[in-house]
């Protein structure tokens, strides 16, 4: 899986430079300070993750995402954690802070790289062919899948599709994540930002920012915070 750095500050880059390398999944194919120059690399070289600072001159790190084509994948790094839910706009695969920790690192990788396997194979072809009061019926590789609701954790948006988290495996379809809320027939779900929908009957606990089910960090958007907050009849 082919990555490039894009942070202009110079300790950060040799900071992920080192702690990438440790990761055989990944390949390190170019780093740079700035938005323009990285654009003009990815215009003849294949690149699958892009670990984007946020704050940089000339362009920023939300102005070049925006510039993206829809099969490129960014985990943001920065060191500022209001920008998080703009992230999440934007289709980011992850959002870490700095200074880098590792395990979190890790993690994001792990997301990105089986994000890429999910987009490259032929369940792009899926569709949701139906839905009922219980269940969604999810068609994959030439056969259909019953997803009960009661055992959807929730449903993230990534760019042109949705990945449905179950209990026990993931599937991705060509749809957009307000065409799939509205198949859902189920007062369980909710919309808690621009790229998710949870159901309520899996959250483990919340604060004022962020959704947690099971190893799932989920952000709450600030125009979905005052239902999601009546929902469970607590003051924000």
């Amino acid at each position: 899986m082919n990555c490039i750095i894009v942070d202009d500050e110079p300790l950060a880059r040799e900071e992920m430079v080192s702690l990438i390398e440790e990761i055989s999944e990944l390949k390190i194919i170019g780093n740079f300070s700035n938005a323009p120059a990285a654009l003009n690399f990815m215009k003849s070289n294949q690149v699958n993750l892009i670990f984007l600072d946020i704050q940089m001159p000339e362009v920023t790190g939300i102005e070049f995402a925006q510039q993206l084509d829809q099969q490129t994948l960014i985990v943001f790094t920065t060191a500022f954690s209001n920008y998080a839910v703009k992230s999440y706009d934007l289709d980011a695969i992850d959002y870490l802070l700095k200074p880098i920790d590792k395990p979190r690192l890790e993690k994001a990788i792990q997301k990105a790289i089986t994000y890429q396997n999910l987009l490259s194979e032929n369940t792009l072809k899926n569709s949701v062919e139906s839905s009922d009061k219980d269940f969604l019926l999810i068609k994959s590789d030439r056969r259909f899948y019953k997803i009960k609701f009661d055992d959807v954790k929730f449903i993230e948006g990534l760019k042109d599709y949705v990945v449905i988290h179950t209990t026990t495996q993931k599937l991705i379809t060509a749809m957009n994540l307000k065409t799939i809320h509205q198949k859902i027939i189920s007062d369980s779900f909710m919309r808690v930002s621009k790229s998710y929908i949870v159901n309520f009957n899996h959250i483990q606990s919340f604060d004022n920012h962020t959704i947690y089910i099971d190893e799932s960090e989920i952000p709450l958007g600030e125009i979905f915070k005052a239902e999601f907050f009546a929902k469970y009849s607590v003051l924000d």
